[in-house]
């Protein structure tokens, strides 16, 4: 049996397009390019946006492969690449407001029931206000903690927590006028 390393033949890759080889771009852009895109999407409600703004971040991946330092996995260096873009497409429309909220309220979030597929789950999340959006997504979805997402988006901490316990707060609201309508009680 021959064993296969795959990861030395991503590393080969990754050294191919560093060098501007474009067979090894097109197969790193055709295994990432998915993925990255519905990260975009999660930041950007229009998804011809939400592409334009994917592809201008390749690019980024592309010219900054040299710097990639294997360290960590590429997929999540690439993710790094997508979410930064993003907040850069958003900071330049403006389209990111901040309340310098102190006040927020540590809360658990129910866990969404099953009935909800994963677009309706996407349309509420594209419901939020854009600050509110880029928090939750960034804390419950890319997993940052909120002092880097405060470094990131240059706001507080407490800013951070409070965007992100609005978020919640909107969310639970829209779902459980979701659950009445479908049961009939609103």
């Amino acid at each position: 049996m021959k064993v296969i390393n795959l990861h030395q033949e991503e590393k080969d890759i990754i050294k191919l397009a560093a060098d501007n080889n474009r067979h090894a771009q097109q197969k790193i852009y055709a295994k990432h390019a998915p993925k990255m895109l519905s990260i975009c999407r999660q930041y950007i409600k229009d998804l011809h946006l939400a592409e334009d703004v994917m592809i201008t971040a390749f690019m980024k991946v592309f010219t900054n492969l040299k710097n990639f330092e294997h360290k960590g996995s590429f997929e999540g260096w690439i993710r790094r690449i997508m979410v930064n873009e993003c907040i850069s497409y958003l900071r330049v429309q403006k389209k990111v407001g901040f309340l310098e909220d102190e006040y927020y309220v540590e809360d658990t979030f129910n866990n969404i029931e099953s009935h909800f597929s994963v677009d309706d789950i996407q349309s509420l999340i594209d419901s939020l206000p854009d600050g509110y959006k880029m928090v939750f997504n960034l804390y419950c979805i890319e997993g940052f903690k909120h002092q880097e997402i405060a470094k990131m988006l240059g706001i507080n901490e407490g800013t951070s927590k409070s965007q992100l316990s609005h978020a919640r707060k909107m969310l639970q609201e829209q779902i459980n006028k979701q659950k009445n309508y479908v049961n009939g009680t609103e």
